[in-house]
């Protein structure tokens, strides 16, 4: 009995679009893969990231490839690391006949601290960023974002108040270039060092009073706050730009406090 030939199956995305529109950006987010970070500390640190893959996509195609994203990164092995971002932009590019090509991932970022007073040792957990960018042959196009969660201290409420004054945890986040590499730590050195205190995820009787005091002795507005890291970031050597924004969670208002400098 003679074989049946298979029916190619229709490329419905390769057909060609009328409305003459280009998309800067499509692809895939949400996906889960284990990534590798360079840490200061210990040269490396394991933890699992969430990556979106995109590319341009000019107006006469209908639709991109969506499982050549993922085929181009599983193509790089189980682990992700940043010597292997740039590859992975060219090979989205290649693969899918784009121009440019985009990569974020987003990944908890673990330090050992130890309480001020006790020195007792906990792991705090913060949120890196990487979004980086490649056009044509052109240089990779890298930022490096840091989520921080810090402790502030209301100003105003301290000079009005006869006992006390509140205090809020606040979220800072700093996006920065660089000509040479700035590591995680030192950016989160340099956010918590320009807050009414830093938070930890082990504290004792002694290091609570500590802390309490500490921030008592240093309030910061959320407007003290962009500005003093604004500062950080205008002194050191080999940031060249930087966009920051602090949100206070407040405790006594239904509302939260921003504000946010970016270099130009």
């Amino acid at each position: 009995m003679p074989k049946k030939t298979a029916t190619p199956l229709h490329d419905t995305q390769s057909t060609r679009d009328t409305r003459r529109l280009r998309i800067d950006k499509v692809g895939v987010k949400g996906l889960k893969h284990p990534v590798q970070i360079a840490d200061k500390a210990h040269q490396r640190q394991n933890t699992v990231a969430t990556i979106a893959l995109t590319v341009d996509l000019p107006h006469h195609f209908k639709g991109t490839h969506m499982s050549r994203f993922v085929e181009v990164l599983n193509s790089h092995g189980r682990l992700i690391h940043v010597e292997n971002i740039r590859d992975i932009l060219a090979a989205l590019q290649k693969k899918l006949e784009a121009r440019t090509a985009h990569l974020t991932m987003e990944f908890p970022f673990f330090l050992e601290k130890k309480a001020p007073v006790t020195k007792s040792s906990g792991l705090m957990d913060y949120v890196a960023r990487f979004d980086a960018a490649a056009s044509g042959k052109k240089k990779m196009d890298f930022t490096l974002t840091v989520i921080v969660p810090v402790t502030t201290l209301c100003p105003c409420s301290k000079a009005i108040s006869a006992r006390g004054a509140h205090n809020q945890r606040g979220y800072v986040t700093l996006m920065v270039k660089f000509k040479k590499v700035v590591w995680i730590e030192d950016l989160i050195d340099l956010i918590e060092d320009s807050a009414s205190c830093e938070l930890y995820s082990l504290l004792k009787r002694p290091d609570e009073k500590h802390v309490t005091e500490q921030a008592y002795d240093n309030p910061v507005f959320v407007e003290d706050l962009v500005r003093n890291i604004a500062l950080r970031c205008n002194k050191h050597p080999d940031i060249t730009w930087y966009r920051v924004e602090a949100e206070n969670m407040e405790s006594i208002h239904n509302h939260s406090a921003y504000a946010m400098i970016e270099k130009n």
